[in-house]
């Protein structure tokens, strides 16, 4: 049985379904492609992550597809609905990255308060003629403890964000249609933990007391969730996080507000027009940029593999 890893898989995963009898082929297929592909190889199990789309095309041209699988969590580049009621399995991982995307928050909320995604820019250039210069611009950081992070969305990567801001002595406060209360367990290194219920509030309570706001949001059908009223509610000085989805925020009233001083710093890893995001966006003094790798950890790709592998296996009932 052959298993098609279009985006890649983890060696992890790669030997778990080797080891159950399955034929792991990692070649990157172009989309135009696929479809070919699929039937010359009779794959039964295409696997992606956000790259490959999985349309109707794919799903009614394929008949050898059994299992369709992300690695990840959002499969907004499935059409998931249509592919089960054609008798497809769709499966995903969704909690083997949600500690990765979490501390990838917060180190975007880290460089952006001491100003590093600047400071790394320009440091190698002037930092041996400008160092005073520079240490006097980057005099300004603030610190996370004691502020409040709002966090707009309380699935699992929300609550991660929560049990991570809880350890630093952060005020959090969350806003979640789906989600009236969340209960976060903190744990220590000595197995001591505490618990923390946090009560969602209306979107519009938490952008307006947040220091910090991030969001973990699924990509928006229709419009921006934070676009130029929303930035308006906010307090001044705010700052805020997208390791969600692009198009969640309107980059445009991103960058008015940011121009004005209405946000301090913006920390995004996703993007309007992946994978050219704009220049506007990637030349900004103010936003710290990463290229959409918030699962991208060892530790999250190597949960990733496994759990896929032992989803297929268990589908397929081979043990």
């Amino acid at each position: 049985m052959k298993v098609l890893a279009n985006d890649g898989l983890d060696q992890s995963g790669i030997d778990a379904l080797t080891e159950k009898g399955f034929e792991v082929i990692t070649a990157k297929v172009p989309q135009e492609l696929l479809v070919d592909y699929i039937n010359e190889h009779k794959i039964r199990t295409l696997l992606v992550r956000s790259a490959t789309q999985v349309r109707k095309d794919i799903i009614d041209n394929c008949p050898s597809l059994g299992i369709i699988g992300r690695g990840g969590v959002g499969m907004d580049n499935i059409d998931v609905d249509y592919a089960r009621e054609k008798g497809i399995h769709v499966i995903n991982t969704p909690s083997a990255s949600s500690e990765s995307v979490a501390e990838l928050v917060f180190a975007h909320l880290f460089s952006g308060s001491r100003f590093l995604q600047d400071s790394n820019r320009k440091m190698p250039v002037v930092g041996d003629t400008e160092f005073a210069g520079l240490k006097k611009a980057y005099a300004a950081g603030i610190e996370l403890r004691g502020k409040t992070i709002g966090i707009v969305g309380m699935g699992r990567i929300g609550q991660e964000v929560a049990r991570i801001a809880l350890g630093l002595g952060m005020r959090v406060i969350a806003a979640d249609s789906n989600v009236g209360k969340a209960s976060i367990k903190v744990k220590f290194y000595n197995n001591q933990f505490i618990n923390v219920d946090i009560e969602t509030e209306p979107l519009q309570e938490v952008l307006k007391h947040s220091d910090f706001i991030t969001l973990h949001v699924p990509a928006q059908k229709e419009g921006y969730m934070i676009g130029k009223n929303e930035f308006e509610i906010m307090k001044d000085g705010v700052a805020i996080v997208n390791c969600s989805r692009g198009g969640v925020i309107d980059e445009s009233a991103l960058i008015e507000a940011l121009d004005s001083g209405k946000v301090r710093f913006a920390g995004l890893d996703v993007f309007i027009n992946e994978p050219t995001p704009s220049k506007d966006i990637l030349t900004h003094s103010k936003i710290s940029l990463t290229p959409h790798t918030g699962a991208s950890t060892l530790e999250a790709q190597d949960r990733i593999g496994l759990s896929l592998a032992e989803q297929i296996a268990s589908i397929l009932q081979i043990h």
